[in-house]
């Protein structure tokens, strides 16, 4: 006996022809409507925080009212809103202490205001400069970091290093390959992930770069892809090995990097020079952009790396390591930090937040 049509599982009934490719756009639709709706949502509840500590502010600026009326303000709160999480005291304080920070409306609904809450508190409580905070606001926005990772970056000063190299990259390459490759070099590089003394050798510390590759790809930054290490090059029968080798993905070229275990030479760039011709001529191919190279080395004279780097045709630049740092007392606050608000709202919307926003 055969099956009726209205019988047989959905799920084995053949679509329509084009049904899959139009079910692929509606889910697309779907997800980038839920996407805009959950920024929305966001916006203005930082919009509202925002409003809220800066009526606290005019009020005790206006009308003296002392600290007292915050805790009776989050109890009243707490009282007419129970559903709603974020009402603390410590969390109203905080309300006061980012409208303070940021005393623009438009800032607010612009920047800061495409960031989840904790990520401001992130920003609120690591810096203390608005121009730091602003930047590193705009660079969360554009590269999609989570918090976890907005802390790292902060913690070791990613954007007061990014483009901080001495290079030749203006009178070496054509714009805007020159502003781009210069954005994708720092000074100086962080290693403290390989936990090496600041005595450590070349060879020492390019194993535990390669064996902490995934850390160390994080510290050069988005773009580069690991090509390998003591890369052989055969030259006229001798033998040249290159400490470092990568390909930058949005620069389209390969990236030479040799470490130096004191203090920078003039005539390190020669042998640097040589790598980058031999990698032009054997490696790259015709799509490629030319080489650049990254000379790593433990200290530099920054006047000397310029007047080595003047009569350099090849694209190259000079930056130190860092194998052990301290954080910065700059980026000290008097403010408790992340982990400690987070303990004392305890149960509220800080804590709940997802680490992947």
């Amino acid at each position: 006996m055969s099956q009726k049509p209205s019988d047989v599982p959905i799920s084995l009934i053949s679509p329509p022809a084009g049904y899959a490719d139009w079910l692929a756009d509606l889910k697309g639709r779907i997800h980038t409507a839920q996407q805009r709706a959950t920024l929305a949502v966001n916006r203005e509840l930082v919009l509202l925080y925002w409003q809220i500590g800066r009526d606290i502010l005019a009020r005790q600026a206006e009308q003296g009212w002392g600290a007292k009326v915050i805790e009776r303000l989050a109890h009243d709160l707490r009282t007419a809103f129970p559903e709603m999480k974020g009402f603390s005291r410590a969390n109203l304080m905080y309300m006061r202490a980012f409208a303070e920070a940021w005393p623009d409306a438009a800032i607010v609904q612009q920047a800061v205001g495409q960031l989840p809450w904790g990520h401001n508190l992130v920003l609120l409580t690591r810096l203390k400069d608005s121009q730091q905070r602003l930047a590193y606001a705009q660079s969360t926005i554009t590269h999609g970091w989570s918090r976890n990772v907005l802390n790292i970056h902060i913690e070791t000063r990613l954007l007061e290093r990014t483009g901080k190299a001495v290079t030749n990259f203006d009178v070496s390459l054509p714009k805007p390959q020159s502003d781009l490759a210069r954005e994708s070099l720092k000074d100086p590089y962080r290693f403290d992930f390989l936990g090496l003394s600041r005595e450590a050798g070349e060879r020492e510390i390019e194993n535990a770069l390669v064996k902490h590759v995934t850390e160390f790809l994080l510290e050069l930054g988005a773009g580069f892809a690991f090509v390998g290490r003591q890369v052989l090059l055969d030259v006229g029968g001798d033998e040249f090995f290159i400490d470092l080798l990568f390909y930058h993905l949005k620069l389209r070229c390969y990236v030479v990097i040799e470490l130096k275990g004191g203090k920078f030479k003039p005539e390190h760039l020669g042998q640097l020079g040589f790598y980058l011709t031999t990698v032009d001529r054997q490696v790259k191919s015709e799509h490629d952009n030319p080489t650049i190279g990254l000379l790593l080395c433990k200290s530099k004279n920054k006047v000397v790396a310029e007047y080595a780097l003047g009569d350099k045709s090849q694209p190259m630049g000079i930056a130190e390591y860092k194998l052990l740092e301290s954080l910065p007392a700059e980026l000290q606050t008097s403010l408790p930090s992340i982990e400690q608000i987070e303990r004392e709202l305890a149960g509220d919307d800080i804590s709940t937040e997802d680490d992947s926003q």
